[in-house]
């Protein structure tokens, strides 16, 4: 992060740091050229289109996973437009159809479903495999687990028929936010299972969770992992990494309205909401970094800081600060530019947080977008 001043920050706002969006791009670029692939925006981490004129300066085009986001990434990014979905209606491929040049589908009856439609638009077909390889500790983000409904098993592959003819490309995901060594494993699963399916394609696509603006991440290694495995099968090779690009480049800014005691807890009231505007705080489950605060007890003064909304859990967690927190502070949740504003929710109408860009070279910040009544209206009925 680049030093945002959050002063003049009205409450409760995203903030993105474009200096520090542009320095995780500039290293996802740097690998694209190293390894001679293709790097995709994952549209379901990071979708500020309102920065995507940066974003396109450094890589190829995006993944979508709906006819919606198809269509942001055709309009807002341009470049190549990839989509991929569990199962795709008709009514929804007509859609993706308008905007895609590679479509994903995740089972033999999907291939058989749509692909003459799918070639007739002049699109690339592939299919999602699963290869039985879990490198992703907790289950409701492992693509992998038994039972998971992502992908085809080779067995799978095999009863349904499937010809290497029928398709154009192959995917696999089974990474989050891991490194390059977890990529080298999978690799191994995969040419295990599909090895033989893998050279008469013209494209693989290694997915996404791939931790690669990550300090500790070993690029080196994941270059040499693309390298060679276009080497040795003939294709060429995508990534499609969401969170690498928004990692480490937004804040949450909220404000304490109003500070409770229950028996010895004493709990800051917040301008915003774990259950609204950070729901994997509540759902993976993780604990924020708040700016001045840590662990419970390590400082003089410890605070629960609860949401806005009637929901008795939202809650974000325990901090300690040096000082009291009072009723006007500010309170600052950092890496919040990646599965945020993508998931947030008007859930009690309580508003969303505004979204604004901070430029580092003059130092200010701008609201790009102010949410309201119409915003929560608008999606009911």
């Amino acid at each position: 992060m680049h030093g945002i001043d959050v002063t003049h920050i009205e409450t409760p706002a995203f903030v993105i740091d474009l200096g520090a969006l542009e320095d995780n791009l500039r290293i996802l670029g740097e690998v694209q050229r190293d390894a001679g692939c293709k790097i995709l925006l994952a549209l379901k981490g990071y979708a500020t289109f309102s920065t995507f004129g940066l974003v396109k300066k450094y890589l190829a085009g995006a993944t979508s996973s709906s006819p919606h986001e198809a269509q942001l990434a055709r309009e807002e990014l341009g470049g190549e437009v990839h989509a991929y979905a569990p199962a795709y209606s008709n009514a929804d491929m007509t859609e993706i159809l308008r905007f895609a040049e590679h479509v994903v589908v995740n089972s033999p009856a999907q291939l058989r479903q749509h692909a003459d439609r799918v070639r007739e638009a002049g699109v690339d077909i592939g299919l999602r495999i699963n290869p039985e390889h879990s490198e992703v500790k907790v289950a409701l983000y492992d693509p992998c687990a038994p039972g998971s409904r992502l992908g085809t098993t080779r067995a799978a592959f095999d009863a349904a028929g499937v010809k290497a003819e029928e398709l154009d490309g192959l995917h696999f995901h089974t990474l989050c936010e891991l490194g390059s060594d977890a990529l080298q494993r999978t690799l191994r699963a995969v040419e295990e299972r599909f090895g033989d399916v893998i050279p008469h394609m013209k494209w693989v696509n290694f997915g996404g969770g791939h931790h690669i603006t990550r300090p500790d991440y070993d690029r080196a290694l994941l270059v040499k992992l693309v390298k060679d495995f276009q080497q040795r099968h003939g294709v060429a090779v995508y990534l499609e990494p969401g969170e690498a690009i928004g990692i480490r480049t937004g804040i949450l800014v909220s404000r304490v309205l109003d500070i409770v005691e229950n028996g010895d807890i004493h709990i800051a009231i917040l301008d915003t909401s774990a259950t609204a505007h950070m729901p994997d705080v509540l759902e993976m489950p993780y604990r924020p970094d708040v700016v001045g605060g840590a662990l419970p007890g390590e400082k003089a003064h410890t605070y629960r800081l609860g949401g806005l909304t009637c929901l008795a859990g939202d809650v974000v967690g325990d901090y300690s600060f040096d000082a009291p927190l009072a009723i006007g502070d500010k309170v600052t949740f950092l890496d919040m530019a990646h599965y945020t504003m993508v998931k947030t929710s008007t859930f009690n109408g309580v508003r969303l947080p505004d979204i604004a860009l901070w430029d580092p070279a003059t130092k200010t910040h701008e609201v790009v977008r102010r949410f309201g009544y119409q915003d929560y209206k608008g999606r009911l009925g």
